[in-house]
């Protein structure tokens, strides 16, 4: 069995549009989420800061939980455990050279998003924008005990939404 796969991302919306980027992974270019994977030693909350800078050049600031998510690819049954917080967005920074891997940044509605379902990164991405669109909310101590989150991750997934 694959290790789970444990990432965050931040869902900024600004003027009914959000925050997404295309990346290029695996030989093809998917959409998602600003974010990535925890580094050893960081919190969720600093991993998805540090992951927006990279990916779209903005600097954020969290201002809560959205949710917790698992997808589990049907071909490898592979884990995708994903912790996405709502952000707001603090600086644009256009002229910042992204990150390898990174391609472009775009500002999207959420028909936008759903025209682009196949190139998304997982599942994920669209539950999220919906969850968040429909006020959906997890608080913020969820994740309080469960500090580091690369020592708990079963007790993350125990309160995960399958996707």
């Amino acid at each position: 069995m694959l290790p789970t796969d444990l990432t965050v991302s931040a869902v900024i919306e600004q003027d009914d549009r959000f925050l997404m980027i295309e990346q290029r992974t695996a030989g093809s270019v998917i959409v998602t989420h600003p974010g990535g994977h925890i580094e050893t030693g960081e919190a969720p909350e600093q991993a998805v800061v540090r992951g927006a800078m990279e990916g779209t050049g903005c600097e954020i600031s969290v201002s809560g939980l959205l949710g917790v998510y698992l997808w589990i690819h049907p071909q490898t049954r592979q884990q995708f455990l994903r912790i996405v917080y709502r952000a707001d967005m603090v600086k644009e920074n256009v002229s910042r050279q992204l990150d390898s891997g990174f391609c472009t940044v775009h500002w999207y509605s959420l028909a936008d998003i759903r025209l682009r379902s196949g190139d998304l990164g997982s599942p994920i991405v669209l539950r999220s924008v919906e969850d968040y669109m429909a006020g959906k909310r997890q608080p913020d101590e969820l994740l309080a005990g469960m500090m580091p989150i690369q020592q708990n991750v079963a007790a993350v997934m125990a309160n995960a939404a399958l996707v």
